[in-house]
């Protein structure tokens, strides 16, 4: 037996970049742990993170390579992608072919894959799902700096004096960094400004909250500059000796935003709101505005970017501590993706296409005769290749993008009209199916890398665990084709060690200063070393010196070594809410999953907060047609249609309608939010508009409900909807149809599962509008329950979700009570799980205050709930909330 180890690696979630310890006992079990010498998160964990341990199971996992569904060998594998990709390229030239990859690929992996594909192929048609998350911040940033970075560290957030938080649902979507600011709030008295057109878990911790209208950042943010400038609290100095365009950006502000109110009526707020949030960023030195996809996920993304960096410029409010824009990423690696160029419009290392004479340089390190000469096609103008036929030959890596792409189903049938599809992956998704070659890839646990996180801090992801199977590395599936292509010289790497050095290289090559992406100093890094690195920022040149904020000088990476104001001004919406579709669709994430839920989803606990795809209405949307929390709503816009659960909630605006991103095919029938999504581009980013959709809902008029308590692991087809969440044990099954509840049984009940050896149970009542059936295996435990019933009328289920995750043999009086669905003794059920770090459920917290706990404090004293990630914190303070004012009435 070996004995047990702990190793150093990186969260593969949020782009907060979190250390972790992941230990492997002596018997092989592994567990997660914050790592408390990282200077990301000193220790803390989000929900997901927390359960990184309960990811790492084998179930659903690519084992082998697939050739049109069929298992096969590597060579096989390998050899036909060669071919595939090669003949394409002698047919009809190298942009005949298209690589889309992922923030889930390691710098390594990322690295590799642009050097095939722009450098020896030849076509810059190398795009990443960064695209849709941070290509307006990458633009925002070129546009302003020359380069494409982020001036601040983590570090600001405790320094700074006014945090802004701008379409960033940091309690969610970053907790633990969220957590670093509330620190500052209640140690220094920090204020909190969030910029959000919801009122998410975020805003509860406010000291102001604007609730804007979708898309009118550039307006409240030009206001800001306009105000900024007419009271005088703009720094002349730095502007004068550090900055160039300013007379041309503050003109245009002023007329864009010429007043309080003219800004008010434009971003539906309260002028009052408005003076406050200006006078507090003209008052405050110590100002730094955070923001992420809200601003980013628009078609006017990079204008937004660049009205807040504006601001910032005009007050001398960057490179200082607490001070400055930060773009908090959303992936883990997508910072280092867009330091190697994984994006189509960049070459390599924070070059571009921009001169002869960079790609010559790029050229020459590479001895890349072939290389591309300009940029590719963004993602959304990809897939629109595919479905053209321009593109002949496509390899997706890591990514999803029959479901995150918007306009899903158009990306669906461009895949499936392809000529040929590689899909690289470590599970079967909804892209998958479209694959002509399936490659099994390594996951978290098995990759070796590095990953840059949001503040540029480069860390090392270790491997701990084997590769199952035969899935393999990355960057050695390219290399091993690239080598079949006739490129092998160029691609001879033995260890990731050997990338990363070369990546370096190219950073420091020919440059003098120039570009601040600079990782010389890394260039000669041994493989002791570079196993051995530990968390570092860049820059960090072969001059020695390390650099952690940027901008303290004054001198940015521009040809004058000055910023640039950029001109902008507040463009309307690609499209307007009508009487067809009425309302404003947002999209975004929830607390506990991650993307398309590959991973996450499969973690019961991860589940349990919201378990099925819900839409989020306003009392007053929903009441006007006639819907009620639960209820299935059909959802349209022009781009296609999904289903989902209503859920009402106060934190919704009137007039607008909240959908998640996660859900795909593995989870429910149609209920990915790219169905509905708009692929409407900015113009300088090519990043597509995702939150902000015209949209009609409308009540589904279902006539019977079921709910399916199983171990097997399915995919039910026939029904009108069906969703799925992860349990102990199995998995549960929401079904629903709108036809009437005789028929609605009849569906149900082909899903059943029944062996040879089990004892089935069922019963219908006599009027056949209800049926219950259970089955009991070998052992005597339950197996499998299905209830079916009319909507509203079918009874709990915990009782029979505990029996499943147990799997102990069932009393007599268990078996009689399996029908009921209701335990024979009283057990108290924790309801709807709010904390999922310590899977503190509802109505153990009702219970606690009822109690007497009648603070986050208290609770967290009595149940460890809010004390970890603390993203749960807002729900807790409701539910406290919720009791004070029962208690008052």
């Amino acid at each position: 037996m070996e004995e047990a180890r702990e190793v150093r690696t990186t969260c593969p979630y949020c782009g907060v970049g979190c250390g972790v310890l992941a230990k492997i006992a002596a018997d092989g079990t592994t567990s997660v742990r914050g790592d408390p010498g990282h200077p990301a998160n000193f220790g803390k964990l989000c929900s997901k993170g927390t359960a990184l341990g309960e990811t790492l199971g084998p179930e659903g996992r690519l084992l082998e390579p697939e050739i049109g569904g069929r298992q096969a060998g590597w060579d096989e594998a390998l050899d036909l992608v060669a071919e595939k990709f090669s003949r394409a390229i002698a047919k009809h030239g190298p942009d005949s072919v298209a690589f889309y990859v992922s923030g889930q690929l390691l710098t390594e992996d990322y690295y590799v894959a642009n050097k095939l594909m722009k450098g020896f192929i030849g076509s810059a048609n190398i795009d990443t799902n960064s695209r849709l998350c941070m290509a307006s911040s990458v633009a925002g940033h070129r546009r302003a700096f020359g380069e494409d970075i982020v001036p601040g560290v983590y570090e600001d957030f405790e320094c700074a004096d006014l945090i802004v938080l701008t379409g960033s649902n940091t309690a969610w979507c970053h907790p633990v960094l969220y957590r670093r600011m509330l620190a500052a709030r209640g140690e220094r008295g920090t204020k909190i400004v969030v910029i959000d057109p919801r009122r998410t878990a975020t805003a509860d911790a406010c000291d102001l909250h604007l609730a804007l209208d979708p898309g009118t950042d550039v307006l409240l943010f030009n206001g800001l500059l306009a105000h900024l400038v007419q009271s005088g609290k703009i720094d002349s100095d730095f502007i004068r000796d550090h900055t160039s365009g300013f007379d041309a950006t503050a003109a245009l502000a002023c007329a864009d935003a010429p007043s309080i109110a003219r800004v008010a009526k434009g971003c539906g707020l309260a002028a009052a709101d408005v003076q406050a949030f200006y006078d507090l960023f003209a008052e405050t030195d110590r100002t730094l505005t955070a923001y992420s996809q809200g601003v980013n996920q628009s078609a006017h993304g990079t204008d937004k970017v660049n009205a807040i960096i504006n601001c910032h410029l005009a007050t001398g409010r960057i490179g200082r501590p607490g001070t400055g824009p930060f773009s908090v990423t959303g992936q883990p690696n997508a910072m280092g993706g867009r330091e190697v160029g994984g994006l189509a419009n960049q070459l390599a290392a924070h070059m571009d296409f921009a001169d002869e004479a960079t790609i010559d340089r790029v050229s020459r390190f590479w001895k890349a005769a072939d290389i591309a000469r300009r940029g590719g096609l963004k993602a959304v103008d990809m897939f629109q290749a595919v479905a053209d036929g321009r593109i002949k030959a496509l390899w997706v890596m890591g990514t999803n993008p029959a479901v995150s792409m918007p306009d899903a189903s158009r990306v669906r049938a461009a895949l499936a009209k392809c000529d040929f599809v590689v899909v690289s992956d470590v599970t079967r998704t909804d892209t998958t199916r479209y694959a002509d070659v399936l490659l099994p890839a390594a996951a978290w646990s098995e990759k070796d890398g590095t990953v840059t996180n949001s503040e540029r801090r480069i860390s090392r992801q270790r491997p701990f665990l084997p590769a199952p199977g035969e899935a393999r590395a990355d960057w050695r599936i390219v290399c091993d084709v690239a080598a079949r292509m006739g490129f092998g010289d160029a691609f001879a790497y033995q260890a990731p060690a050997e990338i990363f050095r070369e990546h370096a290289a190219l950073s420091a090559f020919e440059n003098s200063g120039e570009r601040l992406f600079d990782l010389g100093g890394m260039a000669n890094l041994s493989d002791e070393a570079y196993s051995a690195f530990a968390p570092r920022h860049w820059p960090a040149s072969e001059r020695g010196e390390r650099q952690t904020r940027l901008f303290g000088d004054g001198r940015f990476p521009t040809p004058d070594r000055r910023a640039r104001f950029v001109p902008v001004r507040q463009e309307a919406t690609a499209f307007t809410v009508d009487a067809d579709n009425p309302l404003a669709l947002n999209t975004g994430r929830l607390r506990d999953q991650w993307h398309t839920m590959t991973r996450t989803g499969n973690v019961p606990r991860l589940m349990a907060n919201a378990p099925e795809p819900a839409v989020d209405l306003h009392p007053a949307d929903a009441a006007a047609r006639h819907l009620k929390d639960g209820d299935l709503a059909h959802l349209s816009t022009r781009f296609g249609f999904v289903r989902a659960k209503v859920r009402v909630s106060e934190a919704q605006r009137r007039g607008q309608a909240f959908m998640p991103m996660h859900w795909s095919g593995q989870f429910a029938a149609r209920a990915a939010a790219g169905l509905l999504s708009s692929p409407i581009t900015d113009p300088h980013s090519g990043q597509p508009e995702l939150k902000h959709v015209p949209v009609r809902i409308v009540r589904e008029n279902t006539g019977w409900a079921g709910v399916l308590i199983t171990r097997r692991d399915l995919r039910p087809t026939g029904f009108v909807h069906w969703s799925r969440h992860a349990v102990e044990g199995g998995w549960v099954y929401e079904l629903t149809g709108t036809e009437p509840p005789d028929q609605g049984i009849l569906l149900a009940r082909k899903l059943l599962g029944v062996r040879q050896q089990d004892q089935f149970l069922e019963y219908t009542d006599r009027r056949g509008l209800a049926y219950r059936a259970a089955s009991i295996d070998d052992g005597g435990a339950m197996a499998e329950a299905l209830l079916v019933g009319a909507p509203e009328q079918l009874p709990a289920r915990d009782w029979l979700v505990s029996l499943l995750a147990t799997r102990q043999p069932l009393s007599t009086a268990d078996r009689h009570a399996l029908l009921s669905g209701r335990s024979p003794v009283p057990t108290p059920a924790i309801g709807r799980v709010v904390c999922a770090c310590f899977h503190v459920g509802i109505n153990q917290l009702a219970s606690a205050v009822a109690s007497g706990c009648d603070s986050l404090e208290a609770i967290g004293a009595t149940l460890r709930a809010g004390t970890n990630c603390g993203s749960c914190r807002s729900e807790i303070r409701a539910i406290i909330d919720a009791r004070h004012v029962q208690a008052a009435e």
